[in-house]
């Protein structure tokens, strides 16, 4: 069965980001939606997430960490290395969770940004182009089980 058609029957987003993180061999993932606020909500993450993490990450405002930056540019945001990454877009917070390799795309209805996907390994890595594509299209998927 594709990843498209897991997150299609997924129970919840929970259960999505499930099958997106073992999908990607990846050892953490979130997912935000913009709410009418404005702000990126936390709609589902992995388990191990430490307490501090969680409460920064909760709500984000668009612009601000990696899946506030990749809303806002409508783009990926991918860091190698999040422990040594000194381009500015990874933040203080994202160094806490003690992961390396980490991507952040956007998540897409139709033309719009609706939220962020993200995903995050232990070790760093470098995530391919083809890789990029799977995710974003896996990001079309859940906003479609948003609409």
């Amino acid at each position: 069965m594709s990843l498209d058609q897991q997150l299609a029957q997924a129970a919840d987003d929970d259960d999505a980001l499930g099958h997106i993180v073992k999908h990607f061999a990846a050892d953490s993932g979130t997912i935000h939606f913009l709410a009418d606020d404005g702000l990126l909500h936390l709609a589902a993450v992995t388990a191990g997430m430490p307490e501090a993490v969680l409460g920064t990450i909760r709500t984000i405002p668009v612009g601000k960490g990696m899946a506030g930056l990749a809303v806002e540019r409508a783009a990926p945001v991918n860091a190698c290395n999040i422990q040594t990454d000194t381009s500015g877009d990874v933040r203080p917070g994202a160094r806490a969770t003690a992961l390396s390799g980490a991507i952040v795309v956007p998540i897409f209805r139709g033309g719009e940004v609706v939220g962020a996907l993200g995903v995050a390994n232990r070790a760093a890595r470098d995530f391919s182009e083809a890789e990029i594509e799977a995710l974003i299209s896996a990001g079309r998927t859940l906003a479609q089980r948003q609409a």
